[in-house]
């Protein structure tokens, strides 16, 4: 099927399974065991980054952390855009937003880690910290996707589902992919944790 058909297709369905199955937003408040030392047990995670250099999610602690699963062929795309302005908005004051490309829903994100990170440059001009294309849901989920479902009992159900992490790595809110980086509450809850 040619490139642009199947972009198409991806962004047509991406849209029908959001409309029949997403919530508009669901948050989770809930507490995390506490960590030995000063990183909190959320955050004691190795990642590859997007050029493939290994980093430690510590590296975020004492930080209000908007963690989101990404994908470059899908309808909610254009919520990078969003991400990036909250991100420039709040960053000043302790924000960080990390973006987590994934394949899994649709198979909307099927390009390597350098054509994910020159998509969000080229299109979107991301400058938050994008890492390396991992699974995000179900047995081989990343464990810090694993810690996260786990906290507020619920995995992503598609693409630009996010987590809301305050500054001790204790308090995690969910948001289903519907809702907006932009929106009014959305926004008020992180201007809370800040």
């Amino acid at each position: 099927m040619p490139h642009h058909l199947r972009y198409l297709f991806a962004m047509s369905l991406c849209f029908v399974l959001t409309a029949a199955s997403l919530p508009s937003q669901q948050t989770v408040p809930i507490q995390v065991a506490k960590a030995t030392g000063a990183c909190p047990a959320l955050l004691q995670h190795q990642v590859k980054d997007i050029d493939g250099k290994t980093r430690s999610l510590c590296d975020y602690q004492n930080k209000v952390i908007v963690v989101v699963n990404t994908a470059s062929f899908c309808g909610f795309t254009p919520q990078y855009k969003q991400l990036e302005t909250l991100y420039r908005h709040y960053q000043k004051k302790g924000l960080v937003v990390i973006g987590f490309p994934a394949n899994q829903f649709g198979k909307q994100e099927p390009g390597s880690n350098q054509e994910i990170k020159n998509f969000c440059k080229d299109n979107y001009q991301v400058s938050f910290p994008l890492m390396a294309k991992l699974e995000v849901r179900g047995k081989d989920a990343h464990p810090f996707f694993k810690q996260l479902t786990a906290a507020t009992g619920e995995a992503p159900l598609w693409n630009f589902h996010k987590y809301l992490i305050d500054r001790k790595g204790q308090k995690v809110m969910s948001f289903s992919s519907s809702v907006q980086p932009d929106g009014a509450d959305f926004d008020k809850k992180i201007r809370a944790l800040l």
